[in-house]
């Protein structure tokens, strides 16, 4: 029973820390993108075409944390003394990022501060979650279930190049989502901004996915034997699909099209990352059963989020509803 409740609390940590991606990945993509607005109208439509949700987005990585500490606890030991220091940046980052995006409508004066803080923040965040990303896939060091690593073995190449990637694919869905909620020059000038973004996403997925089998020999057992070597040729077949399917979506002028492809993207990236880390929660050596609460933990904590995340789903997928539509430059959050 042990195994089977680890296993349900890994897949629901997993869709939390994915949700978390797709929906706060826009939003802070917005932010990347953000000194390239022409105007003061550029830039106030850009915020409120996030404004109902930005802080609802964010609810899924209080979940992926939280219930990484309450199920997870041997994996949250070791994770957080390995990846603190990009850990903590990230959250100072959201909390100026938050703070900025407040304090901007009521300031004149101080809004260049705010608009760098906005831009700042968003773009911290992004590099270390990237680069949390990079350390977690080229292993952390375990010794009698506690981290044994150095407090810089999460700074590499190849971490750095996993947190440049992760500012460029966040910059491709905030560019999509703009194409979806705006219209007129801005538009235009984000459908031109996604071309390129999505040529540096799919660069940059290519090298991470050729790097990643590097990173530790169980991932290329993984990838290139059965079953694994099934989704070598699925999943890249399926980025392929997902490429073609937002380049037409921008050469014909599509709006939720190429927001859809980039998603899915994404998707298919995380795919590819729970393939390689299966049946680990801690590459290389700690296991989702190892790293598990005890079993009257994890029944007691899926009781509550049985009913919590439905809750949360409904609560998102309304917020959205309401608030779908193009965003009127005359009315908004200001």
């Amino acid at each position: 029973m042990d195994i089977e409740l680890s296993f349900i609390w890994a897949i629901i940590i997993a869709f939390a820390v994915l949700t978390y991606v797709m929906l706060d990945g826009f939003d802070l993509g917005i932010g990347i993108l953000f000194p390239f607005a022409d105007s003061e109208q550029d830039k106030s439509v850009m915020m409120n075409s996030i404004a109902p949700v930005w802080d609802g987005n964010e609810t899924w990585l209080v979940l992926g944390g939280g219930g990484l500490f309450a199920v997870f606890p041997l994996a949250y030991a070791v994770i957080m003394p390995a990846l603190y220091m990009p850990i903590t940046l990230m959250l100072l980052a959201l909390i100026f990022r938050g703070v900025a995006f407040e304090y901007r409508w009521r300031t004149v004066s101080w809004k260049p501060v705010w608009d760098a803080a906005f831009f700042g923040g968003s773009i911290v965040a992004a590099f270390t979650q990237g680069i949390a990303l990079g350390a977690m896939v080229q292993g952390i060091k375990v010794v009698d279930r506690a981290y044994a690593g150095g407090w810089w073995d999460w700074l590499t190449p190849f971490s750095i190049l996993t947190g440049f990637a992760v500012i460029v694919g966040y910059g491709l869905l905030g560019s999509t989502w703009l194409i979806l909620k705006t219209e007129g020059e801005l538009q235009s000038k984000m459908r031109g901004y996604a071309k390129w973004l999505g040529i540096g996403t799919l660069g940059f997925l290519g090298l991470v996915s050729i790097l990643t089998p590097f990173q530790d020999a169980a991932y290329f057992q993984r990838w290139f034997s059965l079953p694994g070597s099934i989704f070598s040729v699925l999943v890249p077949s399926l980025v392929g699909l997902c490429t073609w399917l937002l380049f037409t979506g921008l050469k014909n002028k599509k709006e939720i099209q190429p927001f859809l492809a980039s998603l899915s993207l994404f998707i298919l990236s995380f795919i590819g990352i729970v393939i390689s880390f299966y049946p680990n929660i801690v590459p290389p050596s700690l296991t989702i059963v190892e790293a598990a609460a005890p079993d009257s933990s994890l029944k007691f904590t899926l009781a509550g989020t049985i009913f919590l995340v439905p809750l949360i789903l409904i609560y998102t997928a309304y917020s959205y509803w309401v608030f779908r539509g193009k965003v009127n430059p005359d009315e908004g959050y200001h």
